[in-house]
């Protein structure tokens, strides 16, 4: 079963407004079984088909960056063009399949350690989260002429 959130008191914790298109796209980010990975596309889309209306890329743009500023979404850059988003805000490690342009989580077992040689001065590492790029191998491929 879903946890029950408090949408209203989010969305107006976060500064904005709880109108009903903001509630519905907080139903749609957090009342489900297992965090998930999007864009702010994918978000329109999926709001879009699961609530059945429309909604401004820029309601939605700023919702999110609000929930994300606030703590309640984390922002994975791909590249300087490309963003996901991530309902899981634990550190945690990503793959990214350049092929899909799908981002999967990444088991924390399945990765050593990462050593850190030299910090900032006057600075502590926080945390360490790695984004690992896959896509097909092409060389197991055939070659057409």
């Amino acid at each position: 079963m879903p946890k029950t959130f408090n949408f209203i008191e989010k969305l107006r914790e976060v500064g904005l407004r709880p109108t009903k298109q903001r509630v519905n796209m907080c139903e749609v980010l957090f009342n489900r079984e297992k965090t998930f990975h999007f864009t702010i596309n994918d978000l329109v889309k999926m709001i879009s088909e699961k609530m059945n209306q429309k909604i401004s890329l820029a309601t939605v743009y700023n919702t999110v960056h609000a929930l994300e500023k606030k703590g309640y979404l984390k922002e994975i850059s791909i590249d300087s063009h490309k963003s996901y988003f991530d309902t899981n805000t634990s550190v945690h490690h990503h793959f990214f399949d350049e092929d899909t342009n799908e981002l999967i989580d990444c088991d924390e077992n399945d990765i050593e350690p990462v050593n850190i040689k030299k910090n900032i001065t006057g600075k502590k590492i926080n945390s360490v989260e790695v984004l690992i790029k896959v896509a097909s191998d092409n060389q197991n491929q055939k070659k057409f002429k």
